[in-house]
């Protein structure tokens, strides 16, 4: 099965190019979503860069079938096995030039808009904090909702194809939207404006905000490197190429946000390590050799970083790219898209100190924590299998196993609720959401707002009264529904809202709200 074709998505209503080149067949079929460049697009650039050691036998298969959990569709009926094996060839076959993108090709497309004017204050009378984006996939917008009246105050167009989750800054005033051909947009949620935006990379996975809100890291999977930039202007602050010990070159899978350890957490693709780069200017040294220390302040290793922007290596036994924090970013919680497992690492020792049960490719980075008898336990859905894993965080043992109606991709609750909310996002039962007790860990309610469409992805508002839970469809809603009666409240139309994000449960790291 193939790991590297994430998120994407073909035109399978193009009629099949018999007696045509790779070529010929590539830009028919798979350009409007790869580019016509290979580069990316709503889909993963397709280079041998970026495939990695991919047999063509196993691209063949993932063309002909499609990609589990993915929006990659088969092509068995469109193309026969000729054509197939033609544009799995050319995928193959490397650029005529190798694509870069430094620091000066990210600085030379970096746009601050001239009509943009901070405001005093909100330029709104709702509440700030409880402000909700809602991405719009359809066509490529986002909806700002006020989370009291539901109204929307502002519907602006985003970079093509966001992914990976808005990223506010600490005081809930800025958001930066990152989209997969590596543009970054910022946002001023008090003036309801666009302050810029700047490409960071060619084919990007998603962003992280710093503690103090003055970095923002975004994960590339092309080229292979960690852009940082200052959120205060978009300037770039580091470029960093991501290599591991041996120096085989990796993407970038994930990058996340450990405020509590002042740094940047990497999930990295293709070697098995994981990597912290610091956001505290005093952090370090971390060492990457051994160390003789004879007297103190007498310091000698191989090699070492210290201060801002220092990298801390963790090796691991195999590529981690989906993880999970407990609240106080001391353990992390990983696994790969192709394991039957997790994997629980010590980011404080810097070492695997557990084994999870987890078969059926959990999807850890929609994961939630809450308290349970006493206990805090975590939860996550399994892109491939129609059940939840419920795991004790500190004996790191499974407490249950929920059954649901098939294989979902997003769990979401609040510490105002009693209630997890579960999809079903792929399968006959798509247009199901479970919610489900946080102490019995029973189904209590089976919802099913648009029979025979696709509903998922829960957000709470910040004092957790209401649920809102997207109809991912081109001609979709927000349904909005009081999270104890469980009723439906009100329906916005919208085009295929996919995730949405309240200010006030992201900035606090709200108990139910993935991180």
């Amino acid at each position: 099965m193939i790991r590297h074709i994430v998120f994407s998505s073909l035109l399978a209503a193009a009629p099949a190019l018999a007696g045509t080149t790779g070529e010929a067949i590539f830009a028919g079929h798979c350009a409007s979503c790869h580019g016509e460049t290979r580069l990316g697009g709503t889909g993963p650039a397709l280079i041998p860069e970026t495939l990695g050691r991919i047999k063509p036998e196993a691209l063949q298969e993932i063309i002909r079938d499609g990609r589990v959990a993915t929006q990659m569709q088969g092509f068995s009926g469109t193309l026969d096995e000729a054509e197939i094996a033609a544009v799995a060839a050319w995928i193959g076959e490397p650029l005529a030039e190798t694509p870069e993108w430094h620091e000066e090709d990210i600085a030379a497309t970096r746009e601050m808009r001239d009509d943009y004017s901070p405001a005093a204050a909100p330029v709104f009378t709702g509440d700030p904090m409880n402000i909700t984006l809602v991405v719009e996939t359809g066509d490529h917008h986002v909806s700002v909702l006020d989370g009291d009246s539901f109204a929307v105050l502002d519907r602006f167009a985003t970079p093509f194809a966001v992914h990976g989750g808005p990223k506010f800054s600490p005081d809930g005033r800025f958001v930066f939207i990152m989209s997969r051909d590596g543009w970054v947009q910022k946002y001023d949620i008090w003036s309801l404006a666009e302050v810029g935006r700047v490409r960071a990379g060619l084919n990007s996975r998603n962003i992280a905000m710093s503690h103090d809100g003055k970095w923002l890291a975004v994960a590339n999977y092309l080229p292979n490197t960690l852009t940082i930039l200052s959120t205060a202007d978009l300037s770039v602050a580091r470029v960093i190429e991501v290599a591991g010990r041996d120096g085989t070159p990796s993407r970038v899978s994930a990058v996340y946000q450990a405020p509590d350890r002042r740094s940047f957490v990497l999930a990295l693709k293709d070697v098995p390590e994981i990597w912290e780069v610091a956001t505290d200017p005093e952090a370090g040294p971390f060492h990457e050799g051994f160390v003789h220390s004879y007297e103190k302040g007498m310091e000698e290793s191989l090699a070492s970083e210290a201060g801002l922007f220092a990298r801390r290596r963790i090796a691991v036994h195999a590529p981690i790219d989906d993880f999970f924090f407990d609240p106080g970013y001391h353990n992390l919680i990983g696994a790969s898209r192709e394991g039957d497992k997790g994997v629980v690492v010590n980011l404080d020792v810097g070492r695997e100190i557990a084994d999870l049960p987890l078969p059926g490719m959990p999807h850890l980075g929609s994961g939630i924590s809450w308290m349970r008898d006493g206990r805090r336990v975590m939860a996550t859905p399994h892109l491939k299998e129609g059940m939840l894993s419920v795991i004790d965080m500190q004996s790191w043992s499974l407490v249950a196993t929920i059954r649901t109606d098939g294989p979902g991709f997003f769990l979401r609750s609040h510490d105002a609720s009693p209630y997890v909310w579960a999809d079903v996002f792929l399968g006959p039962h798509k247009d199901e959401m479970h919610v489900i007790d946080k102490e019995t860990l029973q189904i209590v309610r089976t919802l099913n707002p648009a029979p025979g469409k696709t509903v998922a992805h829960t957000e709470f508002t910040r004092d957790g009264r209401y649920a809102l839970v997207s109809i991912w469809e081109d001609d979709g809603a927000v349904i909005v529904y009081d999270a104890r009666t469980l009723e439906e409240v009100k329906r916005l139309p919208m085009r295929k809202p996919s995730g949405k994000y309240n200010v006030w449960n992201k900035i606090t790291f709200e108990d139910g709200t993935s991180h």
